[in-house]
């Protein structure tokens, strides 16, 4: 089972990186967790974003688009960062994500989505 794993975007993520102490040290301990995801044949894929404040969307209606820059409102709604995981079930993602170490200096939240597969779309 593939799923994306959605970290949730923060006052804090959307102040954009900021190199201090403690934040090298929570960018090895992630490393570290990235590094035990690959070695458990987990990790397909993993990043962080940017502030959405450097970003766009696209919204369609019918044939006509129209761009929206960022920053955008609501930000625990944005994504700061994601994994592409392969798991045996919902369960095995759980897990993991509760050993991963927090994204965020304060408060967050990890989001986990199953990917749809072929059988479900047949």
């Amino acid at each position: 089972m593939r799923v994306m794993v959605l970290v949730k975007a923060t006052e804090d993520s959307e102040q954009g990186f900021v190199t201090t102490p403690e934040s090298m040290e929570a960018m090895q301990a992630m490393g570290r967790f990235n590094d035990e995801l690959a070695k458990a044949g987990i990790l397909i894929a993993a990043d962080g974003l940017t502030p959405s404040s450097r970003g766009k969307r696209v919204a369609f209606d019918g044939p006509g688009r129209t761009v929206i820059d960022g920053p955008f409102a609501q930000t625990r709604e944005l994504v700061a960062g994601f994994w592409l995981w392969e798991v045996k079930d919902m369960e095995e993602a759980v897990v993991w994500v509760k050993r991963c170490p927090n994204p965020m200096p304060g408060p967050s939240e990890i989001e986990i989505r199953p990917l749809y597969d072929l059988a479900d779309l047949t």
